[in-house]
C-alpha cells in the first residue's frame, strides 16, 4: 500500500525531518505498531541513508531535529528521538532529549526500536584508554605503525582527523595519512582532544 499521495500532501512536499524539498520518499518507520499514513513519514534520501546506516550520520545535518522532534505528527517525532538516541555522543544531543516530550503512547513506540538503549562495550569503538570514539573525530597514534603496500611509516604523533568507524570491528577505525586512507586499530590511537 502506497501512501505517497497523502504523505506529500501532510508534510508539504518536504521532508518530514529535515525540511528538504528533495523529500521523494515514504519512510515506514520501524518497529511501528501497525502499517497506516500514521507510521509513515515523508523523506528525503540523506535522511533516509542515514537513519538506515547511522555510521553515516552528519552531525551538522541532523541539527534538523531541533525543530522536527516537536513536530505533531507522532511518525516524525518517533524518528527524531530514535535518531537523537544514535547521537547522544554530541553535546547538544542530551540538552534536547532532556526537554523533548513525547505522549506516553508516542514513547512506548520510540522505544520499541531499543534504540535508547546503551551499546554493549563490544560495539563500541574505544581508544586506548578506553575513551569512545564517533565518526569525525580526530585521532593521535600512540605508536609508530608500518603501512603495508605504502612507502611510509605513520609515525607516532601523527593526528588522523575525520575517522570513519568500521561498522562490522569495533577494533577498527579508517582515517588518511599521508593523502593515504588507511585502517588503524583503535588500540593504537587516543582520542585527540578539539
Amino acid at each position: 500500500m502506497s501512501f505517497d499521495r497523502e504523505l506529500q500532501k501532510r508534510s508539504n512536499s518536504q521532508c518530514e525531518l529535515c525540511q528538504s524539498d528533495d523529500a521523494n520518499s515514504d519512510y515506514a518507520v520501524p518497529s511501528s505498531p501497525g502499517n497506516k499514513l500514521e507510521h509513515h513519514s515523508w523523506i528525503c534520501a540523506t535522511c533516509q541513508q542515514q537513519l538506515d546506516n547511522v555510521a553515516l550520520a552528519d552531525p551538522i545535518h541532523w541539527r534538523c531535529l531541533n525543530d522536527s522532534i516537536w513536530s505533531e505528527v507522532p511518525a516524525v517525532q518517533v524518528l527524531s528521538w530514535r535518531m537523537l538516541h544514535k547521537l547522544k555522543q554530541l553535546d547538544w544531543v542530551s540538552d534536547l532529549l532532556d526537554i523533548a516530550y513525547l505522549d506516553d503512547e508516542t514513547m512506548e513506540w520510540a522505544k520499541a526500536s531499543g534504540d535508547d538503549k546503551e551499546m554493549d562495550d563490544s560495539m563500541k569503538h574505544l581508544d586506548c584508554f578506553g575513551a569512545v570514539l564517533c565518526k569525525g573525530d580526530a585521532v593521535v597514534l600512540v605508536k609508530t605503525l608500518e603501512i603495508k603496500g605504502a612507502t611510509f611509516d605513520a609515525k607516532m604523533g601523527t593526528v588522523v582527523r575525520n575517522i570513519r568507524l568500521v561498522e562490522d570491528n569495533p577494533e577498527q577505525i579508517e582515517g588518511k595519512v599521508n593523502g593515504s586512507q588507511i585502517v588503524i586499530l583503535t588500540k593504537y590511537v587516543r582520542k585527540s582532544n578539539p
